[in-house]
């Protein structure tokens, strides 16, 4: 297998949502696995992972679009919908 690019590792996460989050960041590990610590592309890598370990966390694709005020009603009844940006 040719080594593993940023292209590649955004190919994985581009269509990352909650529900699928984890297994996307499973595969984005397996495919830089190899690499050695400072290499760039396992660098940008373990930044994407991060995102996705938070985005596990969130109830849309919080890494874009606005953020929905804690004022809504039901909010604390929804304690999965935090943004990215807050985990």
């Amino acid at each position: 297998m040719p080594e593993p690019t940023v292209a590649d590792v955004d190919a994985l996460v581009g269509p990352a949502t909650p529900q699928f989050a984890y297994q996307l960041r499973a595969r984005v590990h397996e495919l830089v696995l190899d690499l050695p610590d400072g290499h760039p592309v396992r660098r940008y890598a373990e930044e994407q992972m991060a995102m996705l370990d938070k985005l596990g966390y969130a109830s849309s694709k919080a890494h874009e679009g606005g953020r929905e005020p804690r004022s809504r009603p039901g909010w604390e009844t929804l304690p999965s919908s935090a943004p990215v940006s807050e985990r």
